[in-house]
C-alpha cells in the first residue's frame, strides 16, 4: 500500500466514552466482521483479553485494519481508564490522527483533557467523534460547548445530527449540507432534504466552518471579505492540510452502536486524515529521520506482548523505508533482530505479510530482546527514536508466591511483565526483605497480578510495604562489652570499652579507634566495629537499623589464647545491648518529596489533605495551565495517595514521590510503630 493510501488512527479518550464500539461498527461497515460484537458481551475484536471480558473495559491498546476506496485505515483501540494510560500514550506515537470519543451523555471528561495535551505533543493531528447521541440525556450543543471550552475555537463541528436521543435518525455533512437518514442495521446512509428542523442549526455550523478555513489562508480571507466563499473541493483541500497542521480539530457525529455516522467516519478518515508521510518525524534520541520509502529502515515499536502460541510480539509502525521478511535489522539495544515472522493484527487474529511499507503498522514474533520503546533499524545506523514518556508507578504492594514452589516461576512471570508494560515495576528492597511491585493504581496492579495467575500459574498473595523506618539516638553512653566463655579447653574471652554519642544526621555510623598500648590489638579492632554494626543494624527499639551514632572504642582487654575475632565481634555486640537503655533511641522516619499536578480549583482539597498528612507545602507554581503543589510529606502518608488524590480530583491529578530525607517521628507516631513492631514479634 502506497503511503499515501495509509492512514493510522488511534481512538483515545475517556473510559466508557465508546471507543471499542466504534471500532467495533468501523470494521462491521467496511466488511471486516459480519456481526458487531458487544463490549457487554466480551466478544468484541479488539477486547479480547479474558481480564478485559470480565471488567468490561479496554486494558490494553489492540490493533486491527480495514480498507476503503482504495485506502488501508490501521485502527488502534485504546484504553480510556487512569491506570492503563501507559498503551494509549504508546498509541499515539504511532498514529497519524487521534480521534477523541467522547460521550455525549458524560461530555468531555478527564482522559479526554489530558490525552488531548499529549496528542499535541506529540505533533498529531485531532478530531472528535460525539458519540452515544442516541442514549437518554445525551445532548450535542452541550457536548459542542463543553468541547470549545475546552479545546478553544479550533473546535469545528463538519456533523451535525439529526433527531437526538431515541429519535436519533442521522447526520447533515456541514461543508455539503447533505442530510442522511440510516435504518436499523443498515450502516450506510440515504441521502435526504436537509430536515427544517436542523436547517438553521447547520447553516449556522457552516458559515463558522468556512469563517475557520478562510482564517487559515489570507487568499481565502481576502476574497472572502470581498463576497466570495470557497468552493466544496476547496474547503475540502484546505480542512485536509488544517487538520494535519492543528489548525482546525473537525467534529463529527453519531452512534457507535446504532451505526449512525460510521460511513461518514470512515469518509472522513480518508478524505481528511493526514498520511503518513504528512506527520511530523518523531522526537529522535540520536540520528535524523528521513521518512521515505526508498530511504533506511527506522521502525518504532510501540506495545510488545505475549502470546502462548508464537511467544513475544512486538508491534511496531514504520517511519522509514520498508521491512521485509527475513531482513535482517538491530535493536536500539544493538541486539540483531531478524524479521522472520511478519504479520498484520486484527484484534487477536494475525495475518502474514511479506512487507511492510513506510507507514505502515504490523507486528513481528520471536524477537525476545526487543522491548516497547526500542527502535528497529537498518544495521549500522545511528537513529534512536525517543521512547514515548511514560507516568512513574505510584501505587505499590508488596508480593509474595502463595506457594514456596512457585518462587521460580515468579521471577520469570515479573521479568516478562516488565518487558510488555512499562509503567509497572518490580523490586526487591534488601532493607524490608520484601519484593514490591507499583503500577499506576489499584486496579493497575490488581489486573497485572490477575494476568500472571492465567498466564503464569502463579498465585500471588500481596500487603501493604512496609516503610523503611530507622532509628538513631539522643542520649550518650559509655560502657564495658564483655564476652567471655569456657567450657573446657579453649575459652571465648574479650572486653572492649566503648563510648557511643549522636553523630550528624546523614552523617551514618562512624567507628573510631581510640586504645592506647595495646589494650586490644589491632588486628582485633576490626571485629568490634563488625559487631558494633551488627548490632546497631538489629536497631534497639523497633527492630530498624540505627543511623548517625558514632563508636569509639577506647580501652579494653585480652586474653593471648582466649581471644579472637568471634569474641572481638561478641564484645561490639555485648556493648550495644549494655548501652541501649542509656543512649534514649527513636524513630526516624523517611520523608518524600511529593509533587502534585491538578487544576487550579483542586487546590485547597489538596493542600489540606497534604497537612492532614502531616506534610509541609514547599511551594507552588502554575504549568501549562494546571497547577504544581511541591510538599514534603512522610512516605507512611503516601502509600494509597494514588487512590486518594484520584478521589479528591476526579482522575485530574498527577504526583510523584521521590525519597529525600529521613526526619524524626512525632511521639505518637513513635508509639505506633513500636507497638507494631511489638505484635509482630
Amino acid at each position: 500500500m502506497e503511503p499515501k493510501a495509509i492512514r493510522n488512527v488511534a481512538l483515545v479518550g475517556h473510559g466508557g466514552g465508546g471507543k471499542t464500539a466504534l471500532a467495533e461498527a468501523l470494521l462491521f461497515t467496511a466488511g471486516k466482521i459480519n456481526r458487531i460484537g458487544s463490549v457487554a458481551d466480551g466478544n468484541t475484536v479488539m477486547d479480547f483479553e479474558p481480564e478485559e471480558i470480565d471488567r468490561q473495559i479496554s486494558l490494553g491498546l489492540s490493533v486491527a485494519s480495514i480498507e476503503a476506496s482504495g485506502h488501508k485505515i490501521n485502527l488502534i483501540d485504546t484504553p480510556g481508564y487512569a491506570d492503563f494510560v501507559g498503551d494509549a500514550r504508546a498509541a499515539l506515537r504511532a498514529a497519524d490522527l487521534a480521534v477523541f470519543v467522547v460521550s455525549a451523555v458524560d461530555g468531555v471528561e478527564v482522559q479526554t483533557e489530558l490525552l488531548w495535551d499529549v496528542a499535541g505533543n506529540e505533533g498529531i493531528a485531532r478530531a472528535v467523534f460525539i458519540n452515544k447521541l442516541d442514549r437518554e440525556n445525551s445532548s450535542f450543543s452541550r457536548t459542542l460547548g463543553q468541547l470549545k471550552a475546552a479545546f478553544g475555537k479550533r473546535i469545528a463541528p463538519i456533523q451535525v445530527p439529526v433527531g437526538n436521543e431515541q429519535d436519533l435518525e442521522g447526520i447533515v455533512r456541514v461543508v455539503s449540507e447533505r442530510a442522511y437518514t440510516y435504518k436499523p442495521g443498515d450502516a450506510h446512509g440515504a441521502l435526504i432534504d436537509l430536515p427544517e428542523s436542523v436547517a438553521d442549526v447547520v447553516h449556522e455550523a457552516h458559515q463558522a466552518l468556512v469563517e475557520a478555513v478562510v482564517e487559515t489562508d489570507d487568499s481565502l480571507l481576502e476574497a472572502y471579505f470581498e463576497g466570495e466563499e470557497p468552493t466544496r473541493d476547496r474547503m475540502v483541500e484546505v480542512i485536509h492540510s488544517s487538520v494535519a497542521t492543528g489548525e482546525i480539530y473537525p467534529v463529527m457525529v453519531g452512534s457507535a452502536t446504532k451505526l449512525i455516522g460510521i460511513d461518514t467516519l470512515t469518509e472522513f478518515i480518508i478524505d481528511f486524515a493526514p498520511n503518513p508521510m504528512e506527520r511530523p518525524a518523531p522526537p529522535t534520541k540520536s540520528g535524523d529521520i528521513q521518512m521515505a520509502a526508498d530511504g533506511e529502515t527506522i521502525a518504532y515499536v510501540f506495545k510488545a506482548t505475549g502470546d502462548q502460541y508464537v511467544g513475544r510480539i512486538n508491534v511496531f509502525r514504520v517511519f522509514s523505508g520498508t521491512i521485509r521478511n527475513d531482513h535482517q535489522l538491530e535493536s536500539s539495544d544493538g541486539s540483531p533482530a531478524k524479521m522472520t515472522s511478519l504479520f498484520a493484527m486484527q484484534g487477536k487474529d494475525h495475518a502474514d505479510v511479506t512487507e511492510v511499507g513506510v507507514g505502515d503498522i504490523a507486528a513481528v514474533a520471536k524477537l525476545d530482546q526487543v522491548r516497547s520503546g526500542h527502535t528497529l533499524r537498518s544495521s549500522g545506523s545511528s537513529v534512536v527514536i525517543s521512547p514515548v514518556e511514560m507516568p512513574k508507578p505510584v501505587h505499590e504492594v508488596t508480593i509474595t508466591p502463595r506457594s514456596n514452589q512457585d518462587e521460580t516461576k515468579l521471577s520469570s512471570a515479573l521479568a516478562q511483565t516488565q518487558e510488555e508494560d512499562q509503567t509497572i515495576s518490580v523490586e526487591r528492597r534488601a532493607e524490608t526483605q520484601e519484593t514490591v511491585m507499583a503500577g499506576l493504581g489499584e486496579t493497575h496492579v490488581d489486573v497485572t497480578l490477575a494476568r500472571i495467575a492465567r498466564k503464569y500459574g502463579v498465585e500471588i498473595d500481596t500487603d501493604i510495604p512496609r516503610i523503611p523506618y530507622r532509628e538513631t539516638i539522643e542520649g550518650t553512653a559509655d560502657v564495658e562489652g564483655k564476652h567471655k566463655k569456657q567450657s573446657g579447653g579453649r575459652g571465648q574471652f574479650a572486653v572492649a570499652f566503648v563510648r557511643f554519642e549522636p553523630n550528624q544526621r546523614g552523617a551514618g555510623y562512624e567507628f573510631l579507634n581510640a586504645t592506647k598500648g595495646g589494650s586490644i590489638p589491632r588486628n582485633l579492632i576490626p571485629a568490634v566495629d563488625k559487631g558494633i554494626k551488627e548490632a546497631l543494624e538489629r536497631g534497639i527499639l523497633a527492630g530498624y537499623p540505627v543511623i548517625d551514632v558514632r563508636a569509639t572504642v577506647y580501652d579494653g582487654k585480652y586474653h593471648s589464647v582466649d581471644s579472637d575475632e568471634m569474641s572481638f565481634r561478641m564484645a561490639g555486640i555485648m556493648a550495644v545491648r549494655e548501652a541501649s537503655s542509656l543512649l534514649r533511641p527513636t524513630i526516624l522516619e523517611p520523608i518524600a518529596e511529593l509533587a502534585v499536578r491538578i487544576p487550579e480549583h483542586y487546590m485547597g482539597d489538596v493542600i489540606g489533605d497534604i497537612n492532614a498528612k502531616r506534610g509541609r507545602v514547599l511551594g507552588m507554581d502554575t504549568d501549562s495551565g494546571s497547577q504544581l503543589v511541591m510538599a514534603e510529606v512522610p512516605m507512611a502518608e503516601l502509600q494509597r495517595y494514588s487512590v486518594d488524590l484520584r478521589s479528591m480530583t476526579g482522575g485530574r491529578g498527577w504526583f510523584t514521590v521521590k525519597f529525600t530525607h529521613y526526619d524524626p517521628a512525632p511521639p505518637q507516631e513513635i508509639r505506633k510503630i513500636v507497638s507494631a513492631a511489638s505484635e509482630a514479634v
